[in-house]
């Protein structure tokens, strides 16, 4: 017992001295990491760094231990293109410009980048990019011929296929999605949710073999309204954010929240804040009650999986992804930034 005591002590020390774990957050620290005369609405954290691409044929990365940054121009011809979404495997980083000619590039030898992809036409435009897996990959762009604009890799982002509209529902007209933050597309596991301008979801139980309709209650009068990101924390539980940018105080119909994967979503706040926001992420580690709803009109926080809301902070971002439990790094209009929050 004596040899015992001191050492239930020092465990008893030790546990009281950890801070508890899902405490609600109280405040948020912006630190500026990078400004520029560049739009960026898509990051990635890539281990320890975090991974760019934006307007003016931007893109790059900063090392998060350094705060060195490496940046280059991307260009197509005369053609210098703006890129909202990008993604990566744990081998290669990829980027897709918006727009018509559609310009999608991965990795390539000696540090430049591969054009892996190209589409043409008035009405293409993409709006953003994901991977299942180091394999297979998914991309997504508003309607062409009744259909969303869908490509699919299985080969590790060597080539690229679109699928025929028929083998998607059919679409709305002038439905698409915003290329607003990159996070209009959400995958998990073999599933797959995507979020439209028509606020209704495209959803794939098999990793975009086969699709069919979800319907939310987020509203979409407008042509400015609509699903603008979503997020799952498991297959269950799942979150919607939009509203309308150029109305950015309506904060009716446009956020809501599943717990059976999409079967059925519920308003959440509705008539509350937060307002029109441009993304949305769960916090790690929060057993599915934290939420950060981002975009330019600030930051908002919950800590009850939606039903009540504060501003954090009212600095303007367009996009979020958290690199642990307290620490996510942010973007938008010449900057990016590292949130610490606390």
């Amino acid at each position: 017992m004596r040899i015992l005591l001191p050492f239930l002590i020092v465990i008893l020390f030790l546990s009281c001295s950890e801070k508890p774990k899902n405490e609600p957050f109280t405040s948020v620290e912006v630190e500026i990491i990078y400004e520029d005369s560049v739009s960026i609405r898509a990051i990635e954290v890539m281990g320890n760094s975090l991974g760019y691409a934006g307007s003016n044929g931007i893109f790059g990365s900063v090392d998060l231990t350094t705060g060195k940054v490496r940046e280059s121009i991307e260009k197509y011809h005369t053609i210098i293109p703006e890129f909202r979404s990008v993604a990566h495997t744990s081998t290669d980083f990829f980027m897709l410009s918006i727009a018509n000619p559609a310009l999608l590039y991965k990795t390539g030898e000696n540090g430049r980048m591969e054009l892996v992809y190209t589409e043409e036409g008035e009405s293409v435009f993409y709006d953003a990019l994901t991977f299942w897996n180091d394999s297979e990959g998914i991309a997504v762009g508003d309607s062409i011929d009744g259909c969303l604009s869908i490509l699919i890799t299985r080969d590790s982002g060597n080539t690229w296929n679109k699928l025929p509209c028929s083998e998607l529902p059919e679409g709305i007209e002038g439905e698409g999605a915003f290329a607003a933050s990159n996070t209009n597309i959400k995958v998990f596991g073999d599933k797959t949710w995507i979020g439209t301008t028509q606020g209704r979801i495209y959803f794939s139980g098999d990793k975009g073999k086969t699709w069919e309709n979800q319907k939310t209650p987020i509203a979409s009068d407008a042509e400015t309204q609509g699903i603008f990101s979503i997020d799952f924390y498991d297959e269950n539980l799942g979150v919607i954010i939009g509203g309308d940018f150029q109305k950015p105080d309506i904060n009716k119909g446009n956020k809501a929240i599943t717990t059976d994967g999409g079967k059925s979503w519920q308003l959440m706040a509705d008539g509350q804040n937060p307002q029109y926001k441009s993304c949305i992420q769960f916090v790690p580690g929060s057993e599915g009650n934290g939420l950060i709803a981002i975009g330019f009109t600030g930051l908002s926080y919950s800590s009850d999986r939606g039903v009540s809301w504060k501003q954090l902070s009212d600095e303007p971002f367009y996009t979020i992804r958290f690199q642990n439990e307290n620490v996510a790094y942010a973007a938008g209009k010449n900057r990016m930034a590292k949130l610490t929050f606390n």
